[in-house]
């Protein structure tokens, strides 16, 4: 099934999949505003089969949290995964329901770029799509695993990537991942190639544009 668009008033539009990380932002944006989303899922459905939103947590791009909560799942959960969520049954007693933090959510990222480690993971828990041209995938920008030294074509880690440029010790413990120390690290990653992959964008956006205007000239 397609993702979903789902604006401020609530209206939901169905959005095809398109790749985070190859797209410039227009200029029209104005200037950029960066946020780090990280999320944590557990499982629902038979034997947990089945992804749910549990907690999301957003940083700016100094690293300071203005969002973490947690998020009461539409099904009933059959698996925590506490192991590598983090998410104890006591934490969801008293979280918000999942239609207001999507749209407390979507209210934060929107005319943002929004920087994420296999973000899209996010985005389909969120049953959201965020405007490609807006997407910063940390786990797909190849400049990220030359600095790491690791194959650029490979789907690295957000911990090994953390370990390997940051030298930080992320998703240590057996209490399981925390959304927003993994937020902050993407947010850190991000920086390091900010304006070399930005500068990338760019040249691959006029490229893009200085072929459609050849095109256009031919027909």
């Amino acid at each position: 099934m397609p993702s979903m668009n789902v604006s401020l008033e609530g209206d939901i539009t169905w959005s095809t999949k398109r790749h985070p990380t190859h797209q410039a932002a227009p200029r029209s944006l104005g200037p950029l505003k960066y946020v780090a989303l990280d999320c944590e899922m557990v499982g629902t459905g038979p034997k947990g089969c089945r992804n749910e939103l549990a907690r999301c947590s957003i940083v700016t791009y100094e690293g300071d949290v203005i969002y973490d909560k947690y998020i009461k799942p539409l099904d009933p959960v059959t698996d925590f995964r506490t192991r590598w969520s983090g998410i104890r049954r006591q934490d969801l007693l008293h979280a918000i329901p999942f239609d207001q933090a999507q749209k407390e959510i979507v209210k934060i990222m929107t005319g943002k770029v929004v920087v994420g480690h296999a973000i899209h993971n996010d985005f389909k828990a969120l049953k959201y799509f965020h405007p490609a041209c807006q997407t910063r995938d940390t786990a797909r920008i190849p400049l990220l695993n030359q600095k790491a030294g690791l194959p650029v074509h490979e789907m690295v880690s957000l911990k090994r990537l953390a370990k390997a440029i940051l030298k930080k010790d992320i998703q240590n413990g057996k209490g399981g991942h925390s959304s927003v120390e993994d937020a902050k690290a993407t947010m850190e990653l991000y920086k390091v190639v900010e304006n070399m992959w930005e500068q990338k964008l760019s040249a691959l956006s006029l490229s893009d544009k200085a072929m459609d205007l050849a095109l256009n000239q031919k027909s």
